[in-house]
């Protein structure tokens, strides 16, 4: 059962170990850094990831379920998440499929920011559809914060995401997102966005 590499980024390795269903995350050392201060930044965003995730959980976001933490070795152990990774497939859908994940998406967004969990990395790359759910993944830049610009920012990601991955109906995708974000302080996030969005543009 040795494990295979499935992903790598700038911050970790994934590999899965199919015989069982569980992937693991190594966070890889970071040469430029100071061996001692590297050690504490992993072993400090590996422990923060794993609360995160673990307070998504409980907040009943379809989030992988992280089984244990290894902070000296920088290792979470979660279960592997085997569906359509949605920057590869959403746009092979019927359109009302489409609509229907975007929606959903929208509503598990909206548990997370009314937990006041931040994912930070807010895209189709990090969103898995599986048995008519979607599913939120890889929570490595997650934080917890109150403010409507940091849940604006998470919403202006996958925005982003969409104009430019999905771009053929990305309008129509981001409005059944938004039907789907429903909760309390919905709106206030929505009209922060329009701020954020407008900050954006005056930059370029």
């Amino acid at each position: 059962m040795k494990p295979k590499l499935i992903a790598q980024g700038a911050e970790a390795k994934i590999y899965l170990t199919p015989e069982v269903g569980k992937v693991t995350k190594d966070r890889i050392p970071k040469g430029y850094r100071h061996p001692q201060l590297d050690k504490q930044i992993r072993n400090r965003r590996t422990k923060s990831e794993a609360k995160i995730m673990l307070k998504a959980k409980d907040a009943r976001v379809n989030v992988p379920f992280v089984s244990h933490k290894d902070e000296k070795k920088h290792i979470l152990y979660m279960d592997y998440i085997d569906g359509d990774r949605l920057s590869e497939t959403l746009n092979d859908y019927d359109e009302k499929i489409q609509f229907r994940i975007m929606k959903k998406l929208g509503g598990q967004v909206a548990l997370l920011h009314e937990n006041n969990l931040i994912h930070g990395d807010l895209t189709t790359s990090n969103t898995i559809w599986k048995d008519d759910k979607v599913f939120i993944i890889d929570f490595g830049l997650g934080f917890v914060s109150t403010k409507p610009e940091d849940k604006a920012v998470d919403i202006h990601l996958i925005k982003q995401a969409l104009e430019a991955k999905h771009f053929q109906n990305h309008e129509d995708l981001f409005k059944h997102f938004c039907k789907g974000y429903v909760w309390p302080d919905s709106k206030k996030v929505l009209q922060r966005l329009e701020i954020v969005e407008k900050r954006g543009r005056y930059k370029h």
